[in-house]
């Protein structure tokens, strides 16, 4: 409880940082920035009213913040045991495997869908883990982020490109959420017409001869601002509870 209630009020400081100053983490010789006229008191606390719902939204997010970077640094600790090239080399390996068990357990289709969300999975985590150690957390949200999200979403979408005898699990449901995602955050200003009218999910590539573009395009446009969302709230979980070692 005592850390949750630490968590609410440096949520709130911040808050209070972006317009006042000395407000998170003031200095032992200065203090905490206080109002000294009526004006300043007035607008001091009027921006403090505004903050404390604004918090209480933020707060489950800062939550998922935490929990994004608890498991994301046993990722990077296990990136930093192997190597950025052991890394991939692990996963070549399992993927390999699992590619290999198909070949011999699995119709050929299969094998193949399997084959070509290993390739996805290998190179999307391990440049997910390679921008993770270039360092710098502009970098990591930007690309270390998408990457591994893009590892994640997109293999058993190729998988499902690829094996037609599967396609319907996993294809079905994207173009289902295709639909909700446009009838919802995409109706603002009417870019959900706009897009209907330019795309064709299910053929969308075909005239280049590549089948199923659109619903990889759709997963990387999901994978890439949900890792850049991620790790916005993993730098805010850093900047509410630092590391230890930061």
């Amino acid at each position: 409880m005592e850390a949750l209630l630490l968590d609410v009020v440096r949520l709130h400081e911040t808050w209070m940082e972006v317009v006042f100053p000395r407000q998170l983490d003031p200095s032992a010789v200065l203090g905490k920035w206080q109002p000294e006229t009526t004006v300043q008191t007035v607008g001091y606390y009027l921006w403090a009213i505004l903050g404390a719902p604004l918090v209480a939204v933020a707060y489950p997010l800062l939550l998922v913040g935490f929990a994004t970077r608890y498991y994301a640094a046993k990722l990077d600790s296990a990136v930093t045991r192997f190597g950025v090239l052991g890394a991939v080399i692990v996963a070549t390996v399992v993927w390999g495997s699992l590619t290999l068990l198909a070949h011999f357990q699995l119709p050929t289709e299969v094998m193949l869908g399997i084959g070509g969300a290993s390739v996805v999975a290998v190179v999307a985590a391990g440049l997910a883990a390679g921008f993770s150690k270039v360092g710098g957390r502009f970098v990591s949200v930007a690309l270390a982020y998408p990457f591994a999200m893009t590892a994640i979403f997109l293999p058993p979408v190729v998988a499902a490109l690829l094996t037609p005898s599967i396609s319907s699990v996993v294809l079905d449901p994207s173009y289902e959420l295709a639909r909700w995602i446009l009838d919802t955050f995409l109706a603002v200003g009417g870019i959900n017409e706009m897009l209907r009218g330019a795309f064709d999910l299910e053929t969308f590539g075909q005239q280049w001869g590549v089948t199923g573009l659109g619903y990889v395009l759709m997963w990387v446009g999901i994978s890439v601002p949900l890792g850049w969302f991620l790790g916005l709230l993993v730098a805010l979980a850093n900047l509410i509870r630092p590391k230890p070692d930061n």
